[in-house]
């Protein structure tokens, strides 16, 4: 399949202005347009006729729950949690894991801050260490993580993919390595799922935590939470509502029990706006299919780092060997300082970001290589 031919495939689904070249998809998304259709709906729905249909938002509720299952490949519908973002995902098990002090928590040196500063925050409450893995100091980024567990290990977080690197964690050997010695393992998926493929069979991980507003093509405010069954028990529950107790509809129930599911962790009203939004997002993700996303994006990812090597003022600074190819690509320019091109981008239309010491460039599968050779052109000037 050509070039063109891919991406004439994909133009019905999206409605970008033609003078913006959207490259920050590990920032936030553009929604495609059965996302717009969703929400016009709801909304529509809401101002005629109110909550009439109550009962049918929770079922579109159930069918988001039913892909994001499908999506990591989950065990079962019920591990599947819908809460505001990665970061009250991280928070409801950094506060619901007994601690003592002596703990250990390994986390690497490039987090983005959602995965640094839950843990960090643990510290001084409970008398944990937090472990930093310099990623570049040992032959392999894993080795470098394992190097710094030891006894007292409790929990690894690591993020699938770095925000600012692009590198793609092996999360295979991790989640393996976790479960051999019983340490808790939990990948901050962001920068990956709706990117590339994840299988939570390979991974092995007991959480999963991911928003939707970034590669998912989702909006704000709701976010992917996945947490092992046999590890649920061990969260101790710090919010409480009529959402997470077993007989969720029945409100005159006054000796109510907690979900079994992961609902549990879902305290009050769902965002409902958004859970329409996702799903619609999710389904277009899904339909279109991991494998294939997952190779576009290589693709992309390979052009645009051609064209970098064409340029004598750009050097590319990612790894962009095929075990750690993300949907990420950042390089930096020798003709100007970093900060400047990136502002002369953006007035120029191109969306990206600084990041890791140079410019951050992350398109999608859909991303025309056209917008991306005239991104390039113009980092070049």
């Amino acid at each position: 399949m050509s070039r063109n031919t891919l991406k004439n495939e994909w133009d019905k689904d999206w409605v970008l202005d033609d003078h913006i070249i959207h490259l920050n998809h590990a920032a936030v998304a553009p929604w495609p347009l059965r996302t717009k259709h969703a929400i016009n709906a709801f909304v529509q729905e809401n101002i005629s006729i109110g909550s009439q249909n109550y009962l049918q938002w929770y079922v579109i509720e159930t069918q988001l729950r039913q892909r994001l299952s499908q999506l990591i490949n989950a065990p079962s519908v019920d591990d599947i949690a819908l809460l505001k973002n990665t970061s009250e995902g991280l928070s409801v098990i950094a506060y619901g894991l007994n601690w003592s002090a002596g703990d250990n928590i390994v986390i690497s040196n490039e987090e983005f801050p959602s995965n640094r500063i839950v843990w960090e925050s643990l510290v001084d409450k409970f008398g944990v260490e937090v472990r930093y893995a310099d990623l570049k100091e040992h032959e392999t980024p894993e080795d470098a993580l394992i190097s710094c567990c030891d006894k007292r290990t409790k929990l690894l977080s690591i993020s699938s993919v770095q925000y600012a690197s692009g590198i793609r964690m092996n999360l295979s050997r991790l989640g393996d390595f976790c479960n051999e010695r019983d340490i808790l393992f939990c990948v901050d998926a962001i920068q990956s799922l709706g990117a590339l493929a994840f299988d939570l069979d390979e991974v092995n991980a007991d959480f999963v935590v991911a928003d939707a507003h970034k590669w998912m093509l989702g909006p704000e405010g709701i976010a992917l939470f996945y947490v092992r069954e046999k590890i649920r028990d061990r969260l101790n529950l710090n919010q409480y509502g009529w959402h997470m107790v077993e007989k969720m509809g029945d409100f005159s129930v006054q000796d109510w029990q907690v979900a079994q599911s992961a609902r549990r962790f879902e305290c009050g009203s769902p965002n409902s706006l958004g859970i329409h939004a996702f799903n619609a997002s999710l389904s277009l993700i899904l339909e279109t299919g991991m494998n294939k996303i997952e190779a576009a994006i290589k693709e992309r990812v390979q052009y645009m780092k051609g064209l970098i090597e064409e340029k004598p003022m750009l050097e590319c600074i990612s790894d962009c060997n095929e075990s750690r190819m993300s949907g990420i690509l950042c390089f930096k320019t020798t003709s100007q300082d970093q900060e400047s091109l990136y502002k002369y981008l953006q007035s120029e239309g191109v969306l990206c970001a600084l990041r890791g010491g140079g410019i951050r460039f992350s398109p999608h599968y859909y991303t025309p290589f056209e917008k991306i050779k005239q991104a390039i052109d113009l980092a070049a000037k």
